[in-house]
């Protein structure tokens, strides 16, 4: 025991060097974009929960109304326990958000790729990542032990030379990137990336996680990019726009029955609450029938960049590229002190060099809060930024 507490004290120190060490921060969130930390009332522009669906009285209602008719959780794998009814209402739900046939519902985004890859392809295979693609891509990919490679980020031309290079000593392929950049805030080049996975009979998969509900009138970056019917393999998460937990694969029939059968994550994992099945169903009819409320989160982030001089956003992220861990915390403790909540993203979760603040807008946001952080963006933030 002794070797492991010094063993753990010495991480901690060196990440503490670094500027690297992360800490929890008693957080709690309320309704639109309000949270309180330490009985301070702040706007917080970090949280995922874009449309503010996690506190609809809709989505409440039905989380509610299932937990008091079905209990609150599912008691064992669907496998074993039997398939819950909500369970296929929200997948038949999902699939017609997204153009698909069909549906397959994980316990969670990160258990959803570590399923869905290794099912797909194993050893003899080939897969391709964006080198931006979130952990749990290239954790899937890992474990599969197919043969993958790493495009650099969003470039076509390095795509194509990796397929005429390795395709042909392979028999399956797989293209996979996000649909929208969870750090960076832009959309993969998804027709073109389907063109290329036609024209090498290569499996394009999306993980659309910050694109449902978001962009794409909230059914995505495929609908959003003109590859509507392109992507046989669209994944995301419920636990984002869509407010709730969980993660979800659309595809042909056959693809998502062969995921029940065999996509480990699935078969071994517990199903999701009931309750989480009920706010995922109601939070997608507010999806669907709000088409204003669904842009909103956009044309809070297209406020905002304006405001501060930056590029127009793709999405509702928006990235001020610090570059030095200490920096960004101070610049993130800077907005803290003024009431705003926007989290130091560092190492590893970005690359070396490219810490920053990660700007999130949700629909809940108040255009007054969006101008003055704006203002403090510009005049403490960025004008330091430039001096440096």
């Amino acid at each position: 025991m002794k070797s492991l507490d010094e063993y753990a004290r010495a991480k901690l120190s060196s990440m503490e060097q670094r500027q690297l060490r992360r800490t929890l921060v008693e957080t709690d969130r309320q309704d639109g974009a309000i949270a309180y930390r330490d009985g301070r009332r702040m706007v917080s522009f970090s949280c995922n929960d874009y449309l503010n669906l996690s506190h609809h009285p809709d989505v409440i209602r039905a989380a509610n109304e299932a937990n008091v008719r079905y209990g609150v959780g599912s008691g064992a794998s669907r496998l074993i326990t039997g398939n819950h009814p909500l369970f296929r209402d929200l997948e038949l739900r999902l699939a017609r958000l997204k153009g698909a046939e069909d549906a397959c519902v994980f316990g969670s985004g990160y258990l959803a790729n570590m399923g869905i890859i290794p099912t797909l392809l194993g050893p003899g295979d080939l897969i391709l990542a964006d080198e931006l693609s979130h952990s749990c891509i290239l954790a899937g990919s890992d474990i599969s032990k197919a043969d993958t490679f790493i495009f650099r980020h969003n470039d076509l031309d390095h795509v194509a030379a990796l397929l005429a290079e390795h395709r042909a000593g392979h028999l399956r392929a797989m293209i996979v990137t996000d649909g929208v950049f969870s750090m960076d805030g832009d959309m993969a080049p998804v027709s073109a990336l389907a063109d290329l996975a036609e024209e090498y009979d290569a499996w394009l998969m999306t993980d659309d996680a910050h694109g449902v509900g978001v962009v794409g009138d909230g059914r995505g970056s495929t609908h959003a990019l003109g590859a509507a019917g392109r992507v046989p393999l669209q994944m995301g998460t419920l636990s984002k726009a869509i407010g709730g937990y969980g993660g979800y694969l659309c595809a042909d029939k056959t693809v998502i029955d062969l995921m029940k059968t065999r996509s480990r994550t699935f078969i071994y994992s517990t199903g999701l609450a009931p309750a989480a099945a009920a706010a995922a169903i109601a939070a997608i009819d507010v999806i669907e029938t709000e088409p204003d409320y669904v842009a909103l989160p956009l044309a809070k982030a297209s406020l905002f960049a304006k405001l501060a001089g930056l590029p127009a956003p793709e999405s509702c992220i928006v990235p001020i590229v610090l570059g030095d861990p200490a920096r960004t915390l101070a610049a993130s403790k800077l907005l803290d002190d003024a009431g705003y909540i926007v989290t130091a993203i560092r190492p590893p979760t970005v690359p070396p060099g490219t810490a920053r603040l990660r700007f999130t807008f949700t629909a809940g946001h108040d255009d007054v809060d969006v101008r003055r952080l704006a203002d403090l963006v510009v005049t403490r933030i960025l004008a330091s930024r430039d001096m440096a």
